[in-house]
């Protein structure tokens, strides 16, 4: 089982880490703005529609795919979720439309829904980027990530959103100062992310090593 490496103080203080946080910063910021701005556009032309969702996924997909290949420097989380899944898998050190639920949707629905959206997502980074077997699709991550993220926002967008993201729903609800079922957005993501990771880290990565060489005798 892979242990959680917390880092150390010094950790936070290298130039290699600052350099990370601007560029998850900046590319976190990116994929915001472009899912806030894609569901307001969307509002307005095709309030209520499955066309204004479909724009909805396909903005989210081509972002997420390219800033997942942009952001190499820091790895190209753009996600707390993405985060603690690969936290606990042992692979990272830890040093304006607001989304809510569809009408209908309680809370705990909405938990499950973004649970197991966010378990899809998460599984799909491994199986695709993480896994050092993944084989053939090397170097597709990033854009079967993003048409993943487009594929879950299909299914799960008209009844909790398909956040996936406490940073997609944290920016909005800050900028709003609307913070509506903002705790969903959190718990469900965490927690499907933290598994997805869990599980496939214990039971998919199979990690071999090398014997080492055994000492000539004089």
């Amino acid at each position: 089982m892979p242990k959680i490496a917390f880092g150390t103080r010094q950790e936070a203080t290298q130039p290699d880490c600052l350099k990370a946080l601007v560029v998850e910063f900046i590319t976190t910021f990116i994929f915001v703005f472009i899912g806030v701005a894609s569901a307001t556009t969307a509002n307005a032309l095709a309030p209520n529609s499955m066309v204004g969702l479909f724009a909805v996924a396909v903005a989210h997909a081509l972002v997420v795919g390219v800033m997942i290949s942009a952001g190499h420097i820091s790895g190209g989380h753009l996600n707390p979720a993405v985060t603690l899944g690969l936290l606990f898998g042992g692979h990272i050190t830890l040093s304006t439309p607001v989304i809510t639920l569809a009408s209908g949707v309680g809370s705990v629905q909405g938990i499950v829904w973004e649970i197991v959206l966010t378990f899809i997502l998460l599984f799909t980074v491994y199986a695709t980027i993480v896994d050092p077997k993944k084989g053939s699709i090397d170097g597709l991550g990033p854009l079967l990530t993003g048409l993943v993220v487009g594929a879950c926002i299909l299914a799960g967008g008209s009844f909790s959103g398909a956040s996936m993201n406490p940073a997609r729903s944290f920016g909005p609800a800050l900028a709003s100062w609307d913070w509506t079922d903002q705790w969903v957005y959190w718990v469900g993501p965490l927690i499907g992310g933290g598994l997805a990771g869990f599980i496939y880290e214990n039971f998919f990565i199979v990690r071999t090593h090398a014997p080492l060489p055994q000492q000539e005798p004089f």
